[in-house]
Protein backbone atom coordinates (compact mmCIF):
# COMPACT_ATOMS: atom_id res chain seq x y z
CA UNK A 1 0.00 0.00 0.00
CA UNK A 2 2.36 3.49 -0.70
CA UNK A 3 2.70 6.76 -1.51
CA UNK A 4 -0.56 8.67 -2.89
CA UNK A 5 -1.62 11.88 -2.26
CA UNK A 6 -4.01 12.70 0.44
CA UNK A 7 -7.37 10.65 -0.17
CA UNK A 8 -10.53 12.14 -0.28
CA UNK A 9 -11.71 9.18 1.35
CA UNK A 10 -12.94 10.69 5.16
CA UNK A 11 -14.39 14.15 4.12
CA UNK A 12 -14.42 15.64 7.82
CA UNK A 13 -10.45 15.50 7.58
CA UNK A 14 -10.36 17.74 4.63
CA UNK A 15 -11.22 20.91 6.77
CA UNK A 16 -7.66 21.60 8.53
CA UNK A 17 -5.68 24.47 6.08
CA UNK A 18 -2.72 24.02 4.16
CA UNK A 19 0.48 26.36 4.69
CA UNK A 20 1.19 27.13 1.12
CA UNK A 21 2.89 30.30 1.57
CA UNK A 22 5.18 29.14 3.81
CA UNK A 23 6.17 26.55 1.58
CA UNK A 24 6.19 28.95 -1.50
CA UNK A 25 8.80 31.79 0.88
CA UNK A 26 11.11 28.19 1.09
CA UNK A 27 10.83 27.79 -2.62
CA UNK A 28 11.86 30.90 -3.66
CA UNK A 29 14.56 31.12 -1.12
CA UNK A 30 15.69 27.94 -2.90
CA UNK A 31 15.95 28.69 -6.49
CA UNK A 32 17.33 32.58 -4.86
CA UNK A 33 20.65 30.52 -3.99
CA UNK A 34 24.05 31.37 -5.10
CA UNK A 35 23.77 30.31 -8.62
CA UNK A 36 27.95 30.31 -9.13
CA UNK A 37 28.11 27.76 -5.88
CA UNK A 38 24.98 25.63 -7.45
CA UNK A 39 26.94 25.43 -10.98
CA UNK A 40 30.06 23.77 -9.03
CA UNK A 41 28.35 21.42 -6.73
CA UNK A 42 26.37 19.91 -10.05
CA UNK A 43 29.97 19.70 -12.11
CA UNK A 44 31.28 17.89 -9.20
CA UNK A 45 28.39 15.74 -8.69
CA UNK A 46 28.40 15.30 -12.59
CA UNK A 47 32.07 14.89 -12.87
CA UNK A 48 31.99 11.87 -10.38
CA UNK A 49 28.84 10.07 -11.46
CA UNK A 50 30.23 9.91 -15.41
CA UNK A 51 32.51 7.31 -14.28
CA UNK A 52 29.82 5.08 -13.33
CA UNK A 53 26.62 3.07 -14.02
CA UNK A 54 23.95 5.67 -14.93
CA UNK A 55 20.96 6.05 -12.76
CA UNK A 56 17.71 5.29 -14.51
CA UNK A 57 16.06 7.83 -16.67
CA UNK A 58 14.16 10.66 -15.02
CA UNK A 59 13.27 14.53 -14.95
CA UNK A 60 16.59 16.81 -14.65
CA UNK A 61 16.27 17.56 -10.62
CA UNK A 62 16.59 20.93 -9.43
CA UNK A 63 19.71 21.61 -7.97
CA UNK A 64 19.30 20.36 -3.93
CA UNK A 65 15.79 19.82 -3.69
CA UNK A 66 15.33 17.30 -6.57
CA UNK A 67 11.73 17.57 -8.04
CA UNK A 68 10.44 18.64 -5.18
CA UNK A 69 8.84 21.74 -6.50
CA UNK A 70 7.08 19.13 -8.98
CA UNK A 71 6.20 17.08 -6.00
CA UNK A 72 4.04 19.85 -4.56
CA UNK A 73 2.79 21.34 -7.88
CA UNK A 74 1.55 18.05 -9.86
CA UNK A 75 -0.65 16.44 -7.80
CA UNK A 76 -1.77 13.63 -7.80
CA UNK A 77 1.89 12.44 -7.84
CA UNK A 78 1.10 9.12 -8.80
CA UNK A 79 -0.62 10.52 -12.13
CA UNK A 80 2.25 13.14 -12.70
CA UNK A 81 4.81 9.98 -12.05
CA UNK A 82 3.63 7.50 -14.26
CA UNK A 83 2.38 9.72 -17.55
CA UNK A 84 5.97 10.80 -17.36
CA UNK A 85 7.43 7.77 -17.25
CA UNK A 86 4.89 6.47 -20.16
CA UNK A 87 6.21 9.78 -22.30
CA UNK A 88 9.73 9.13 -21.64
CA UNK A 89 8.96 5.12 -22.75
CA UNK A 90 10.75 3.84 -19.63
CA UNK A 91 9.44 0.80 -17.73
CA UNK A 92 11.92 1.71 -14.96
CA UNK A 93 12.70 5.72 -13.55
CA UNK A 94 14.29 7.57 -11.44
CA UNK A 95 12.89 10.95 -9.35
CA UNK A 96 15.53 12.66 -6.88
CA UNK A 97 13.06 14.00 -4.24
CA UNK A 98 15.96 16.08 -1.91
CA UNK A 99 18.64 13.55 -1.48
CA UNK A 100 16.43 10.55 -1.89
CA UNK A 101 16.24 8.37 -5.12
CA UNK A 102 12.70 6.98 -6.11
CA UNK A 103 12.82 4.36 -8.30
CA UNK A 104 8.95 3.42 -10.18
CA UNK A 105 8.86 0.39 -11.90
CA UNK A 106 6.00 -0.71 -14.09
CA UNK A 107 7.88 -3.85 -15.88
CA UNK A 108 7.09 -7.39 -13.94
CA UNK A 109 10.62 -8.83 -15.02
CA UNK A 110 12.68 -5.81 -13.39
CA UNK A 111 10.08 -6.01 -11.07
CA UNK A 112 11.23 -10.09 -10.33
CA UNK A 113 14.90 -8.32 -10.16
CA UNK A 114 14.10 -6.46 -7.35
CA UNK A 115 12.05 -8.44 -5.09
CA UNK A 116 13.16 -11.90 -5.80
CA UNK A 117 16.69 -11.97 -7.01
CA UNK A 118 18.28 -8.93 -5.14
CA UNK A 119 14.96 -9.10 -2.86
CA UNK A 120 17.83 -9.35 0.39
CA UNK A 121 19.17 -5.85 -1.01
CA UNK A 122 15.86 -3.99 -0.48
CA UNK A 123 14.75 -4.92 2.45
CA UNK A 124 14.23 -2.20 4.73
CA UNK A 125 11.12 0.47 4.92
CA UNK A 126 11.54 4.48 4.73
CA UNK A 127 11.21 6.72 7.83
CA UNK A 128 8.46 8.79 7.35
CA UNK A 129 6.39 10.70 9.46
CA UNK A 130 2.96 8.99 9.30
CA UNK A 131 4.57 5.37 9.24
CA UNK A 132 6.44 6.56 12.59
CA UNK A 133 2.39 7.52 13.73
CA UNK A 134 1.45 4.47 12.51
CA UNK A 135 3.51 1.92 13.79
CA UNK A 136 3.96 3.68 17.55
CA UNK A 137 7.61 4.74 16.91
CA UNK A 138 8.98 1.42 14.22
CA UNK A 139 7.52 -1.09 16.77
CA UNK A 140 5.10 -3.07 14.16
CA UNK A 141 6.21 -5.03 11.28
CA UNK A 142 4.72 -3.29 8.45
CA UNK A 143 6.47 0.04 8.32
CA UNK A 144 9.21 -0.53 10.37
CA UNK A 145 12.99 -0.40 8.91
CA UNK A 146 15.32 -3.94 8.13
CA UNK A 147 16.85 -4.55 11.90
CA UNK A 148 16.16 -6.18 14.89
CA UNK A 149 12.82 -5.06 16.19
CA UNK A 150 11.31 -5.76 12.73
CA UNK A 151 12.90 -9.50 12.73
CA UNK A 152 11.52 -10.01 16.19
CA UNK A 153 8.13 -8.99 15.60
CA UNK A 154 8.06 -10.81 12.15
CA UNK A 155 9.21 -14.16 14.31
CA UNK A 156 6.41 -13.44 16.10
CA UNK A 157 3.53 -12.98 13.89
CA UNK A 158 4.99 -16.22 11.79
CA UNK A 159 4.78 -18.58 14.47
CA UNK A 160 2.21 -17.29 16.81
CA UNK A 161 0.23 -15.00 14.87
CA UNK A 162 -0.60 -15.45 10.93
CA UNK A 163 -0.25 -18.76 10.71
CA UNK A 164 -2.34 -21.73 8.84
CA UNK A 165 -3.15 -23.79 12.25
CA UNK A 166 -4.19 -20.06 13.28
CA UNK A 167 -5.67 -18.99 10.03
CA UNK A 168 -8.11 -22.71 10.43
CA UNK A 169 -8.64 -21.50 14.38
CA UNK A 170 -10.20 -18.54 13.25
CA UNK A 171 -12.54 -19.81 10.78
CA UNK A 172 -15.20 -20.00 13.19
CA UNK A 173 -14.81 -15.65 13.52
CA UNK A 174 -15.05 -15.10 10.38
CA UNK A 175 -17.83 -17.11 8.98
CA UNK A 176 -19.39 -15.16 11.80
CA UNK A 177 -18.81 -12.59 10.36
CA UNK A 178 -20.22 -13.76 6.66
CA UNK A 179 -22.83 -14.95 8.19
CA UNK A 180 -23.63 -11.04 9.51
CA UNK A 181 -22.68 -9.80 5.77
CA UNK A 182 -25.20 -11.53 4.75
CA UNK A 183 -27.88 -10.39 7.56
CA UNK A 184 -26.98 -6.67 6.63
CA UNK A 185 -27.76 -6.64 2.93
CA UNK A 186 -30.44 -8.93 3.38
CA UNK A 187 -32.34 -6.29 5.76
CA UNK A 188 -31.62 -3.89 3.44
CA UNK A 189 -33.28 -5.70 1.00
CA UNK A 190 -36.36 -6.15 2.30
CA UNK A 191 -36.57 -2.51 3.25
CA UNK A 192 -36.62 -1.75 0.25
CA UNK A 193 -33.55 0.67 -0.10
CA UNK A 194 -30.07 0.67 -2.42
CA UNK A 195 -27.13 -1.21 -0.99
CA UNK A 196 -23.71 1.01 -0.06
CA UNK A 197 -21.61 -1.85 -1.14
CA UNK A 198 -18.65 0.32 -0.05
CA UNK A 199 -19.88 0.49 3.62
CA UNK A 200 -20.64 -3.33 3.68
CA UNK A 201 -17.83 -4.60 2.00
CA UNK A 202 -15.52 -1.91 4.83
CA UNK A 203 -18.03 -3.45 7.38
CA UNK A 204 -17.04 -7.08 7.05
CA UNK A 205 -13.13 -6.54 6.62
CA UNK A 206 -13.13 -4.50 9.80
CA UNK A 207 -16.16 -6.44 11.83
CA UNK A 208 -13.85 -9.89 10.33
CA UNK A 209 -10.14 -8.53 12.12
CA UNK A 210 -11.93 -6.82 14.78
CA UNK A 211 -13.44 -10.30 15.47
CA UNK A 212 -10.11 -11.84 15.03
CA UNK A 213 -8.07 -9.62 17.55
CA UNK A 214 -10.49 -8.85 20.01
CA UNK A 215 -13.70 -10.96 19.69
CA UNK A 216 -16.31 -8.86 18.98
CA UNK A 217 -17.85 -7.02 16.12
CA UNK A 218 -18.68 -3.68 18.10
CA UNK A 219 -17.23 -0.95 20.25
CA UNK A 220 -20.75 0.32 20.87
CA UNK A 221 -23.75 -1.36 20.86
CA UNK A 222 -23.84 -1.59 16.97
CA UNK A 223 -27.00 -1.74 14.51
CA UNK A 224 -29.63 -4.67 14.96
CA UNK A 225 -30.20 -4.44 11.09
CA UNK A 226 -26.03 -5.99 11.47
CA UNK A 227 -24.31 -2.36 10.49
CA UNK A 228 -21.75 -0.41 11.68
CA UNK A 229 -22.50 1.73 14.77
CA UNK A 230 -21.26 5.28 15.33
CA UNK A 231 -18.49 3.91 16.65
CA UNK A 232 -17.65 1.53 14.06
CA UNK A 233 -18.50 4.60 11.31
CA UNK A 234 -15.77 6.88 13.35
CA UNK A 235 -13.14 3.80 13.50
CA UNK A 236 -13.24 2.94 10.14
CA UNK A 237 -12.90 6.63 8.68
CA UNK A 238 -9.81 6.90 11.46
CA UNK A 239 -8.08 3.80 9.74
CA UNK A 240 -9.21 4.88 6.25
CA UNK A 241 -7.50 8.32 6.79
CA UNK A 242 -4.08 6.59 8.66
CA UNK A 243 -3.76 4.34 5.36
CA UNK A 244 -3.96 7.41 3.09
CA UNK A 245 -2.11 9.32 4.63
CA UNK A 246 1.13 6.20 4.97
CA UNK A 247 0.44 5.89 1.08
CA UNK A 248 1.25 9.95 0.65
CA UNK A 249 4.56 11.62 -0.93
CA UNK A 250 4.97 14.37 2.15
CA UNK A 251 7.28 17.35 0.82
CA UNK A 252 8.75 17.18 4.66
CA UNK A 253 10.00 12.81 4.70
CA UNK A 254 12.27 14.07 2.20
CA UNK A 255 13.31 18.09 3.28
CA UNK A 256 13.35 17.29 7.37
CA UNK A 257 13.81 20.59 8.17
CA UNK A 258 10.68 21.28 6.93
CA UNK A 259 8.69 19.67 9.36
CA UNK A 260 7.72 21.86 11.61
CA UNK A 261 5.94 23.93 9.25
CA UNK A 262 3.69 21.13 8.56
CA UNK A 263 3.38 22.44 4.73
CA UNK A 264 0.55 19.99 3.64
CA UNK A 265 -0.88 19.81 6.79
CA UNK A 266 -0.64 15.98 7.24
CA UNK A 267 0.78 15.87 10.73
CA UNK A 268 -2.38 17.38 12.23
CA UNK A 269 -4.58 15.08 10.67
CA UNK A 270 -2.83 11.93 11.35
CA UNK A 271 -2.08 12.95 14.73
CA UNK A 272 -6.25 13.56 14.99
CA UNK A 273 -6.58 10.05 13.08
CA UNK A 274 -4.25 7.85 15.24
CA UNK A 275 -6.13 9.42 18.61
CA UNK A 276 -8.94 8.00 17.38
CA UNK A 277 -8.17 4.37 16.27
CA UNK A 278 -5.96 4.52 19.71
CA UNK A 279 -9.32 5.53 22.03
CA UNK A 280 -10.76 2.60 20.39
CA UNK A 281 -7.96 0.15 20.65
CA UNK A 282 -6.15 0.87 24.34
CA UNK A 283 -8.91 0.32 26.71
CA UNK A 284 -9.27 -3.25 25.13
CA UNK A 285 -5.90 -3.81 24.64
CA UNK A 286 -4.72 -2.54 28.30
CA UNK A 287 -7.77 -4.40 29.94
CA UNK A 288 -6.77 -7.41 28.45
CA UNK A 289 -3.07 -7.41 29.13
CA UNK A 290 -4.22 -6.75 32.92
CA UNK A 291 -6.29 -9.74 33.09
CA UNK A 292 -3.39 -12.11 31.83
CA UNK A 293 -0.94 -10.43 34.17
CA UNK A 294 -3.87 -10.77 37.14
CA UNK A 295 -4.37 -14.63 36.68
CA UNK A 296 -8.09 -14.02 34.96
CA UNK A 297 -7.12 -15.04 31.82
CA UNK A 298 -4.80 -18.17 30.49
CA UNK A 299 -6.35 -19.62 27.61
CA UNK A 300 -6.15 -17.61 23.98
CA UNK A 301 -9.25 -16.45 22.36
CA UNK A 302 -8.20 -14.57 19.65
CA UNK A 303 -5.41 -12.86 18.42
CA UNK A 304 -4.95 -10.39 20.86
CA UNK A 305 -4.45 -13.46 23.17
CA UNK A 306 -2.06 -14.69 21.16
CA UNK A 307 0.48 -11.35 21.30
CA UNK A 308 -0.21 -11.31 24.76
CA UNK A 309 0.80 -14.63 25.68
CA UNK A 310 4.04 -15.23 23.66
CA UNK A 311 7.05 -15.72 26.24
CA UNK A 312 10.89 -15.08 26.15
CA UNK A 313 13.31 -17.74 26.74
CA UNK A 314 13.12 -16.99 30.57
CA UNK A 315 9.09 -17.31 30.67
CA UNK A 316 8.69 -13.57 30.67
CA UNK A 317 6.66 -11.45 28.08
CA UNK A 318 7.82 -10.98 24.95
CA UNK A 319 6.17 -7.94 23.83
CA UNK A 320 5.95 -4.67 25.38
CA UNK A 321 2.43 -3.41 25.78
CA UNK A 322 3.31 -0.49 22.93
CA UNK A 323 4.24 -3.61 21.45
CA UNK A 324 1.57 -5.28 21.19
CA UNK A 325 -1.00 -1.73 20.62
CA UNK A 326 1.45 -1.38 17.83
CA UNK A 327 1.44 -4.70 15.98
CA UNK A 328 -2.22 -4.97 16.75
CA UNK A 329 -2.93 -1.23 14.66
CA UNK A 330 -1.03 -2.94 11.82
CA UNK A 331 -2.85 -5.86 11.44
CA UNK A 332 -6.10 -3.71 11.14
CA UNK A 333 -4.25 -1.82 8.25
CA UNK A 334 -3.38 -4.75 6.80
CA UNK A 335 -6.92 -6.06 6.84
CA UNK A 336 -9.40 -3.50 5.79
CA UNK A 337 -8.76 -1.94 2.64
CA UNK A 338 -7.69 -4.15 0.16
CA UNK A 339 -10.06 -6.40 0.17
CA UNK A 340 -13.37 -4.56 0.65
CA UNK A 341 -11.95 -2.46 -2.99
CA UNK A 342 -11.48 -5.19 -4.95
CA UNK A 343 -14.69 -6.94 -4.26
CA UNK A 344 -16.49 -2.97 -4.46
CA UNK A 345 -14.84 -2.62 -8.17
CA UNK A 346 -15.34 -6.82 -8.95
CA UNK A 347 -18.85 -6.47 -8.37
CA UNK A 348 -19.68 -2.86 -10.07
CA UNK A 349 -17.59 -4.43 -13.32
CA UNK A 350 -19.94 -7.42 -12.97
CA UNK A 351 -22.91 -5.71 -13.09
CA UNK A 352 -22.63 -3.78 -15.51
CA UNK A 353 -21.67 -6.85 -17.78
CA UNK A 354 -24.67 -9.09 -16.62
CA UNK A 355 -23.57 -12.57 -18.07
CA UNK A 356 -20.25 -12.83 -15.40
CA UNK A 357 -23.14 -12.42 -12.69
CA UNK A 358 -25.08 -15.40 -13.99
CA UNK A 359 -21.84 -17.62 -14.79
CA UNK A 360 -20.70 -16.81 -10.69
CA UNK A 361 -23.68 -17.85 -9.39
CA UNK A 362 -24.13 -20.77 -11.76
CA UNK A 363 -21.20 -22.28 -10.15
CA UNK A 364 -21.87 -21.37 -7.00
CA UNK A 365 -25.40 -22.99 -7.76
CA UNK A 366 -23.52 -25.60 -8.97
CA UNK A 367 -20.63 -26.60 -6.00
CA UNK A 368 -23.08 -25.46 -2.96
CA UNK A 369 -26.75 -25.01 -4.43
CA UNK A 370 -29.29 -23.10 -3.06
CA UNK A 371 -30.14 -25.11 0.51
CA UNK A 372 -27.06 -23.60 2.49
CA UNK A 373 -24.51 -20.60 2.48
CA UNK A 374 -21.32 -20.84 0.92
CA UNK A 375 -18.63 -21.82 3.20
CA UNK A 376 -14.51 -21.38 2.89
CA UNK A 377 -14.19 -25.13 2.29
CA UNK A 378 -15.94 -24.71 -0.91
CA UNK A 379 -13.62 -21.81 -2.42
CA UNK A 380 -11.49 -24.43 -3.63
CA UNK A 381 -13.86 -25.11 -6.49
CA UNK A 382 -15.16 -21.56 -6.99
CA UNK A 383 -12.69 -20.71 -9.58
CA UNK A 384 -15.06 -18.35 -12.09
CA UNK A 385 -15.24 -15.92 -8.41
CA UNK A 386 -11.74 -16.06 -8.05
CA UNK A 387 -10.94 -15.61 -11.41
CA UNK A 388 -13.36 -12.32 -10.92
CA UNK A 389 -11.63 -11.37 -7.68
CA UNK A 390 -8.18 -11.94 -9.20
CA UNK A 391 -8.99 -9.68 -12.06
CA UNK A 392 -10.11 -6.76 -9.94
CA UNK A 393 -6.82 -6.82 -7.88
CA UNK A 394 -4.96 -6.50 -11.81
CA UNK A 395 -7.38 -4.01 -13.03
CA UNK A 396 -8.21 -1.78 -9.81
CA UNK A 397 -5.58 -1.92 -7.22
CA UNK A 398 -5.72 -0.58 -4.06
CA UNK A 399 -2.82 1.65 -4.34
CA UNK A 400 -0.61 3.06 -7.19
CA UNK A 401 2.47 1.84 -5.81
CA UNK A 402 3.60 -0.86 -2.87
CA UNK A 403 4.89 0.27 -0.07
CA UNK A 404 8.83 1.55 -0.40
CA UNK A 405 11.43 -1.36 -0.56
CA UNK A 406 14.45 0.84 0.50
CA UNK A 407 18.20 -0.59 -0.65
CA UNK A 408 20.83 -1.47 2.20
CA UNK A 409 23.68 -1.00 -0.04
CA UNK A 410 24.83 0.22 -3.41
CA UNK A 411 23.32 -2.03 -6.67
CA UNK A 412 22.90 -2.45 -10.06
CA UNK A 413 19.27 -4.20 -11.62
CA UNK A 414 18.47 -3.90 -15.05
CA UNK A 415 21.95 -2.14 -16.31
CA UNK A 416 21.10 0.68 -14.17
CA UNK A 417 22.51 2.22 -11.25
CA UNK A 418 20.61 1.78 -7.52
CA UNK A 419 22.01 3.98 -4.99
CA UNK A 420 21.99 2.62 -1.13
CA UNK A 421 19.07 4.21 0.34
CA UNK A 422 16.78 4.67 -2.74
CA UNK A 423 13.23 3.72 -2.45
CA UNK A 424 11.98 1.42 -4.90
CA UNK A 425 8.02 1.27 -5.86
CA UNK A 426 6.70 -1.09 -7.92
CA UNK A 427 3.74 0.25 -9.34
CA UNK A 428 0.56 -1.76 -8.84
CA UNK A 429 -1.87 0.13 -11.22
CA UNK A 430 1.91 -0.12 -14.06
CA UNK A 431 2.47 -3.76 -13.43
CA UNK A 432 -1.48 -4.92 -13.84
CA UNK A 433 -1.97 -2.71 -16.58
CA UNK A 434 1.07 -3.14 -18.96
CA UNK A 435 0.48 -3.63 -22.51
CA UNK A 436 3.25 -5.96 -23.07
CA UNK A 437 2.19 -8.26 -20.67
CA UNK A 438 -1.68 -8.31 -20.85
CA UNK A 439 -4.28 -8.66 -23.89
CA UNK A 440 -6.84 -5.24 -23.76
CA UNK A 441 -5.46 -4.64 -20.36
CA UNK A 442 -7.86 -1.97 -19.47
CA UNK A 443 -10.83 -4.46 -19.89
CA UNK A 444 -12.36 -6.34 -16.97
CA UNK A 445 -11.74 -10.04 -18.31
CA UNK A 446 -11.68 -13.10 -15.73
CA UNK A 447 -11.84 -15.37 -18.39
CA UNK A 448 -7.99 -13.89 -18.70
CA UNK A 449 -7.06 -16.36 -15.82
CA UNK A 450 -8.51 -19.28 -16.69
CA UNK A 451 -6.58 -20.61 -19.95
CA UNK A 452 -5.87 -24.01 -17.97
CA UNK A 453 -8.89 -25.57 -16.43
CA UNK A 454 -6.65 -28.00 -14.41
CA UNK A 455 -5.04 -25.32 -12.62
CA UNK A 456 -6.92 -23.61 -9.44
CA UNK A 457 -6.99 -20.37 -9.24
CA UNK A 458 -5.27 -18.46 -6.65
CA UNK A 459 -5.49 -14.80 -5.47
CA UNK A 460 -1.76 -14.61 -5.43
CA UNK A 461 0.52 -13.12 -8.23
CA UNK A 462 3.98 -15.08 -7.67
CA UNK A 463 5.39 -13.50 -10.66
CA UNK A 464 4.92 -10.04 -10.01
CA UNK A 465 2.48 -9.20 -13.53
CA UNK A 466 0.53 -7.55 -10.92
CA UNK A 467 0.29 -7.06 -7.21
CA UNK A 468 -2.81 -8.53 -4.90
CA UNK A 469 -0.77 -9.14 -2.00
CA UNK A 470 3.13 -7.86 -1.82
CA UNK A 471 5.54 -10.57 -1.90
CA UNK A 472 9.28 -11.11 -0.92
CA UNK A 473 10.97 -10.99 2.48
CA UNK A 474 9.07 -7.88 3.11
CA UNK A 475 5.87 -9.56 1.49
CA UNK A 476 2.28 -10.29 3.18
CA UNK A 477 2.48 -12.62 5.68
CA UNK A 478 -0.98 -12.93 5.39
CA UNK A 479 -1.90 -14.20 1.72
CA UNK A 480 -3.78 -17.23 2.81
CA UNK A 481 -6.00 -15.08 5.08
CA UNK A 482 -6.43 -12.58 2.97
CA UNK A 483 -7.03 -14.76 0.43
CA UNK A 484 -10.09 -16.69 2.07
CA UNK A 485 -11.83 -13.09 3.24
CA UNK A 486 -11.38 -11.44 -0.22
CA UNK A 487 -12.96 -14.57 -1.59
CA UNK A 488 -15.60 -15.31 1.15
CA UNK A 489 -16.97 -11.59 0.61
CA UNK A 490 -17.58 -12.00 -3.23
CA UNK A 491 -18.85 -15.28 -2.93
CA UNK A 492 -21.44 -14.21 0.07
CA UNK A 493 -22.59 -11.47 -2.04
CA UNK A 494 -23.17 -12.85 -5.31
CA UNK A 495 -24.74 -16.17 -3.94
CA UNK A 496 -27.19 -14.42 -1.73
CA UNK A 497 -28.47 -11.90 -4.09
CA UNK A 498 -29.41 -10.73 -7.73
CA UNK A 499 -27.55 -7.99 -8.33
CA UNK A 500 -28.58 -4.92 -10.72
CA UNK A 501 -28.00 -0.80 -11.23
CA UNK A 502 -30.51 1.16 -9.15
CA UNK A 503 -33.70 2.05 -10.89
CA UNK A 504 -33.76 4.78 -13.18
CA UNK A 505 -30.02 4.42 -13.97
CA UNK A 506 -28.39 2.04 -17.11
CA UNK A 507 -25.23 1.44 -16.00
CA UNK A 508 -22.82 1.97 -12.71
CA UNK A 509 -20.42 4.70 -13.36
CA UNK A 510 -16.66 3.14 -13.42
CA UNK A 511 -14.70 6.29 -13.39
CA UNK A 512 -11.43 6.15 -10.95
CA UNK A 513 -11.16 9.04 -8.20
CA UNK A 514 -8.78 11.56 -9.41
CA UNK A 515 -6.94 11.24 -6.31
CA UNK A 516 -6.66 7.75 -5.62
CA UNK A 517 -7.79 4.16 -7.26
CA UNK A 518 -11.10 3.70 -5.65
CA UNK A 519 -14.32 4.09 -7.40
CA UNK A 520 -14.91 8.09 -7.81
CA UNK A 521 -18.67 7.70 -5.99
CA UNK A 522 -18.91 4.63 -3.87
CA UNK A 523 -21.31 1.45 -5.11
CA UNK A 524 -24.90 1.62 -4.54
CA UNK A 525 -26.40 -1.18 -6.31
CA UNK A 526 -30.11 -2.81 -6.00
CA UNK A 527 -30.40 -6.07 -4.40
CA UNK A 528 -32.68 -9.03 -4.09
CA UNK A 529 -32.54 -12.25 -2.28
CA UNK A 530 -31.90 -14.92 -4.28
CA UNK A 531 -31.84 -18.24 -2.08
CA UNK A 532 -34.83 -19.50 -0.18
CA UNK A 533 -35.78 -17.59 3.55
CA UNK A 534 -35.04 -20.25 5.74
CA UNK A 535 -31.06 -19.66 4.45
CA UNK A 536 -30.53 -16.56 5.59
CA UNK A 537 -29.54 -15.84 9.02
CA UNK A 538 -31.89 -15.02 11.05
CA UNK A 539 -31.24 -11.79 13.93
CA UNK A 540 -28.63 -12.42 16.37
CA UNK A 541 -27.59 -9.98 19.47
CA UNK A 542 -24.74 -8.18 18.91
CA UNK A 543 -21.48 -9.38 19.53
Amino acid sequence: MILLNLSGTVSKFRSYSFLDDELNVVLIFIKALDRCRLFLIISKIHKKSSKRIPLPPGPSPWPIVGSIPELYQKKPIFRWILGLMKEMNTEIACFRFGDVHVIPVTCPEIAREFLKKQDAMFISRPITMATKYASRGFLSTIFSPSGDQWKKMKRVLVSEVINPFRVRWLLGKRTEEADNLVRYVYNQCISGVNVNIRVATRQYTGNAIRKMLFNKRYFGDGRNDGGPGVEEEEYMDAVFTVLSLVNTFCVSDYLPFLRRFDLNGHEKIMKEAIRIVNKYHDPIIDERIREWREGKKNEVEDLLDALISVKDSNGKPLLSTEEIKGQVADLVYASVDNPSNAIEWALAEMINQPEMLQKATEEINQVVGKERLVQESDIMQLNYVKACAREAFRLHPILPFNVPHVSIVDTTVAGYFIPKGSHVLLSRSGLGRNPKVWVDPLKFNPERHLKDPSVKVILDEKDLRFISFSTGRRGCIGVELGSVMTSMLLARLLQGFSWEVPHGESMIKLNESRTDLFLAQPLIAHAKPRLPEHVYPAHKNNY
